[in-house]
């Protein structure tokens, strides 16, 4: 998910070869860390669009991210529309630069991405505009709730052939609200044995890494938050247990699990294999996808199917 300036989107329309629609709702500003749930709101990065950008995608932890994401999503979306026999439609949810669904859009499916911050957006646009392939794309700037809205209007009426075969939710239940209640969102709009990809914060690698470096006294302090101003640590995670309980109330069906940064981010003294971001890379798709390590990743990765 992506925070926000009165940024217009217009100007990154003009490529011909980007097939793309925006439309704008309310956004949300920057909140400070609440200390109860009716008191959070959903975050919005739009403030700080630069700072995420350079901090999530800036170095070798953000190739990490994408290559776990890229193997986990590629592989599955190319069965699925083998099955098919035609091209999937997507959805990406609180997309934030939405590497990976402008990634599916240029292997030719229909996309549409949403984010609440449109200063995350119009870098997602810029990086769509750089494709040298046609693209169907449709953007929407608004809270995810009101996306049914921006759906109806363009008269896609919830029929199973216009939901979408693959969701993608990446780095967003721990940034809202309300995160459970996005579920009901997804059973809305995801076709019957459809794909929902779900990437988010594991709250207990941050009691693991501050372990490792020794910070005790971020651990004894229940009190602890993050300053949430600039800070891209979330305040309220959501744990692996509580997500496969939505999972499983809900119907869904773990097809596929990866920890993203499993050992990267734990390795204070970098020596070795840790001096080459190749081997860091494979070392991480190697072990992603296997007990222990997997569980301990900075981020997880549920890819799930709806059974109906």
């Amino acid at each position: 998910m992506a925070n926000d300036n009165d940024l217009s989107l217009s100007d990154m329309h003009a490529s011909s070869k980007v097939k793309t629609k925006t439309t704008t709702g309310a956004t949300a500003k920057p909140a400070a860390a609440p200390q109860s749930r009716s008191e959070r709101t959903d975050r919005s990065f739009d403030a700080i669009a630069d700072h995420f950008e350079k901090k999530v995608y800036g170095g070798l932890k953000g190739e990490i991210r994408l290559a776990v994401l890229r193997r986990d999503i590629f592989e599955y979306s190319a069965q699925m529309r083998q099955h098919l026999g035609r091209p999937l439609r997507v959805l990406d949810v609180g997309a934030g630069l939405a590497q990976i669904a402008i990634d599916l859009a240029a292997q030719g499916h229909t996309v549409v991405i949403n984010d609440i911050s449109a200063n995350m957006l119009a870098k997602a646009q810029a990086h769509a505009a750089q494709i040298d392939t046609p693209l169907d794309i449709t953007w929407h700037i608004c809270p995810y709730q009101e996306l049914p809205a921006k759906l109806s209007t363009e008269k896609l009426e919830i029929k199973n052939n216009e939901k979408f075969d693959l969701i993608l939710c990446h780095a967003l239940l721990e940034w809202l609200a309300e995160p459970a209640g996005v579920m009901d969102f997804f059973d809305q709009y995801l076709m019957p044995k459809g794909a929902l990809s779900l990437c988010f914060y594991n709250p207990a690698s941050f009691d693991y890494r501050n372990l490792i470096m020794g910070n005790f006294n971020l651990l004894d302090n229940s009190d602890y938050k993050a300053d949430n101003v600039k800070s891209l640590t979330p305040n309220h995670p959501v744990a692996k247990e509580e997500v496969e309980t939505w999972l499983a109330a809900h119907r869904y069906h773990v097809i596929r699990s990866s920890g993203l940064r499993v050992f990267h981010d734990y390795a204070p003294l970098k020596r070795g294999g840790h001096t080459d971001p190749e081997a860091v890379i494979r070392m991480e798709l190697r072990y992603s996808q296997h007990e222990p390590y997997k569980w301990l990743g900075r981020y997880l990765h549920i890819l799930a199917t709806r059974q109906v």
